[in-house]
């Protein structure tokens, strides 16, 4: 046989090993608490604990552990600081979702629309994020609650408002780097109109950078709907919050600290939780840093 007649054998493709990120510890719990609260949020009215309005024990009474009732402890009327946690945290996820997504969408469109646009329109929707910027942010809410009745509703108008500007600026920055793209060049080359090269090029590539940055904003937003209850400017009592519940346990936290360290555990471990997601999701998702 000669050597022509000798065929050679392809070459094997070189094994690349599959590179695998650690799973942090952080972002596990903090996914793991967030879907707790948020199925405790949901199902707060079948669950099997006492009603948020209604005295279940003594005054100021200590956590004890084998009572559901009394697992966290009493406020000051007797009613269970774990019944009124739980439904706390359909207040504060629900305003800081709400909020949240407002701002994301008219912020994001109109950051969009200035970065694209540019020119006058650019300039103009510029210096509306500047001027809302440039107002106190809790001058301006408790403005909104001493002309407006305190509700959610009005707590969800002010908190919008403030949110508004931030993602402004993050859609424009990313407008901006989208645009000069190659592929929206090819698309307005090809006779593409503005409202498709926005709806079809750009804006399915900025929804990973606004998702990402949206569970920081709602840890940010359910900050602020804690203080305005704190002040006594948010949710109007009987219905609970978190800021509110830390504000009639101020009094009494030589004696009982329980009764505000509850409630500012769970504002801890959701904003924490939040800020942890975030921070995932962006690492993840971001295509700017990738």
């Amino acid at each position: 046989m000669t050597s022509a007649a000798v065929v050679a054998a392809p070459a094997a493709d070189p094994h690349v090993p599959v590179v695998r990120r650690k799973r942090s510890v952080l972002v596990t719990l903090s996914y793991l608490w967030l879907g707790l609260l948020i199925l405790a949020a949901v199902l707060a009215p079948v669950l099997p604990i006492p009603p948020f309005d209604i005295a279940t024990g003594p005054p100021r009474a200590t956590p004890h552990p084998g009572s559901l009732d009394l697992l966290l402890g009493t406020d000051q009327l007797g009613r269970s600081l774990l019944s009124r946690a739980v439904n706390g945290a359909r207040v504060s996820l629900v305003v800081g979702a709400v909020a949240g997504l407002v701002g994301a969408v008219v912020g994001g469109a109109l950051g969009m629309v200035a970065g694209y646009l540019g020119g006058r329109v650019d300039g103009l929707i510029r210096l509306l994020a500047d001027a809302m910027l440039a107002f106190p942010p809790l001058i301006l809410l408790l403005a909104l609650g001493s002309v407006l009745t305190p509700s959610v509703p009005t707590i969800l108008v002010g908190l919008s408002l403030l949110v508004v500007p931030t993602f402004i600026r993050l859609a424009r920055a990313n407008t901006l780097a989208w645009a000069s793209r190659e592929f929206v060049t090819a698309a307005r080359n090809m006779g593409a109109s503005s409202r498709r090269i926005l709806l079809r090029e750009i804006l399915p590539n900025l929804l990973p950078a606004l998702g990402a940055y949206l569970p920081v904003v709602m840890a940010a937003l359910i900050v602020a709907e804690g203080s305005l209850s704190f002040l006594g400017m948010g949710i109007p009592p009987p219905t609970p919050s978190w800021g509110g519940m830390i504000a009639d346990g101020k009094d009494a936290i030589g004696d009982y600290p329980h009764m505000v360290f509850v409630p500012a555990a769970f504002i801890f471990c959701t904003v924490f939780a939040l800020n942890q997601a975030g921070d995932h999701l962006r690492r993840r998702f971001d295509r700017t840093l990738h």
